[in-house]
């Protein structure tokens, strides 16, 4: 049976990933800091898929210890085996920089970046001992050029894909694949449910479901890339970018900023 680690599987991507990969007859460790989204999502997959295809593992992936305790109950259900650790925890704010606290600002950090590298690191062991094991990371369509009102969600975007083209290089030796999946906005909680939304979510709308990407994920174990990409915008903003890389600058700020400062209020 293969074998695959969710982070952030509670909800959104995360939990259609889970049930796509459940109905594929994997077995899913279901991590996230919200111990009823993941109780609710094994009931889903016990009741659906049948019993003993997963296990529920709250986790904080901000916490070194927390990533280690999980992954060593994931590893006594799989007896070490790990074919695919899939990094969809994600956190994001809406707004100009200067609008957002820091808190806010370092916790994207925590979660989008450092949060992916304790488990990439803790997961190194299983992984390695895996024959074909793969790591794939959600990045998004802000990782092609700098988004504004999404500012630090997009500088840890641009820090994932970064990490990965590198690990994809540094971990082959180990016949581990390493890739990342980029899509423009999805329509999960995290997005639909904020109180401010960036100019570029209110032009150009979240158009693909949590479904889409988890089958983008199921593709890409067996169709491996460094970098796929969901959706015809995103795949026409890339080859516009490629083809006329002066333009980039222009054509973000025309999708993606207003010029004027986001309120609350204005965009419910």
């Amino acid at each position: 049976m293969n074998t695959i680690l969710i982070t952030g599987a509670a909800s959104g991507i995360g939990r259609e990933t889970a049930l796509l990969f459940a109905s594929k007859g994997w077995f899913s460790g279901l991590c996230d800091r919200d111990p009823e989204g993941i109780d609710s999502l094994k009931k889903k997959i016990d009741a659906t898929f049948g019993p003993d295809l997963c296990c529920t593992i709250p986790m904080d992936v901000t916490d070194p210890n927390s990533v280690n305790e999980g992954i060593a109950l994931f590893l006594k259900k799989t007896s070490g085996c790990l074919d695919l650790l899939f990094n969809s925890a994600g956190l994001l704010a809406m707004g100009t920089h200067d609008t957002i606290d820091l808190p806010r600002h370092r916790a994207i950090v925590d979660v989008n970046l450092t949060g992916v590298i304790n488990l990439i690191h803790a997961c190194m062991p299983a992984l390695k001992a895996t024959k074909n094991a793969a790591i794939l990371t959600m990045s998004s369509a802000s990782a092609v050029y700098g988004t504004p009102e999404l500012a630090t969600y997009s500088a840890t975007k641009h820090a994932v894909r970064g990490l990965t083209e590198a690990l994809n290089i540094e971990f082959a030796p180990y016949d581990i694949h390493v890739g990342d999946i980029m899509v423009s906005f999805v329509r999960t909680p995290m997005v639909t449910a904020s109180e401010t939304q960036a100019t570029s979510l209110r032009r150009l709308k979240a158009g693909i479901t949590p479904d889409t990407v988890a089958a983008a994920v199921y593709k890409s174990y067996f169709k491996r890339r460094v970098h796929r990409h969901v959706g015809g915008l995103l795949k026409l903003l890339i080859l516009t970018c490629t083809l006329a890389p002066f333009a980039q600058r222009f054509l973000v700020k025309v999708l993606a900023f207003s010029g004027t400062p986001a309120h609350p209020a204005a965009n419910r």
